[in-house]
């Protein structure tokens, strides 16, 4: 296995990673009232996934039902 396919793996991994923390997230948040700094505190990091799974190409439009 070359540095390449070790990349690629990491990368994988990360993205599903990801997409399970986002799903799990937004099903907090929604539990969660919005005025609260829990759920302040959770969008920040909802922000931050959004960034993350947008620049490895995943449409987040299905899996997102927050949708701020």
């Amino acid at each position: 296995m070359d540095i390449m396919e070790v990349q690629e793996i990491s990368d994988k991994e990360m993205m599903k990673v990801s997409v399970e923390e986002f799903a799990r997230l937004q099903r907090y948040m929604i539990l969660a009232e919005k005025d609260s700094e829990i759920y302040k505190a959770m969008k920040g990091r909802y922000i931050e996934l959004k960034v993350i799974l947008t620049t490895f190409g995943v449409n987040i439009t299905q899996l997102d039902v927050i949708k701020e």
